[in-house]
């Protein structure tokens, strides 16, 4: 890592971070950890993909289940499905490890294309429909 970046890692991880008022930098976002409702640790946060049409966060890149980077699979979790816990510097996911290991995922090196509407939607109601089933 470069100086400026490093710099600029240590600068964003200082800021204010509060449950949902406070906006942050994407660099201080990425390398967040990502755990459940159960406090198991899911990942972290390897990429934020932005939807330039609506202006808005689509998908966290979650990378999880490799060591040391390698072997690691990558999820696209929509964005709406993580909550951010300012107190722990980290986001929550309401999924457990087994489910996760289902998921739609990806290799590092063969990203999928992310604006493909069959894709979008299968990866949506993946993580959607667990959510939506507790509120009936």
């Amino acid at each position: 890592m470069n100086q400026q970046n490093s710099s600029t890692r240590e600068f964003d991880t200082m800021r204010p971070r509060t449950n949902g008022s406070a906006l942050l930098s994407a660099t201080s976002v990425v390398g967040d950890d990502v755990c459940n409702l159960a406090e198991e640790k899911l990942g972290t946060i390897q990429d934020i993909m932005l939807d330039l049409q609506n202006g808005k966060i689509r998908y966290a890149v979650l990378s999880s289940g490799g060591f040391l980077g390698m072997g690691d699979r990558l999820f696209a979790i929509p964005w709406q499905a993580l909550k951010q816990d300012g107190e722990n510097k980290r986001f929550t996911l309401d999924i457990d490890v087994e489910r996760l290991k289902k998921a739609p995922g990806f290799d590092k090196d063969q990203w999928p294309n992310m604006a493909d509407a069959t894709w979008n939607s299968s990866v949506e109601s993946y993580y959607t429909t667990r959510a939506e089933a507790r509120r009936v």
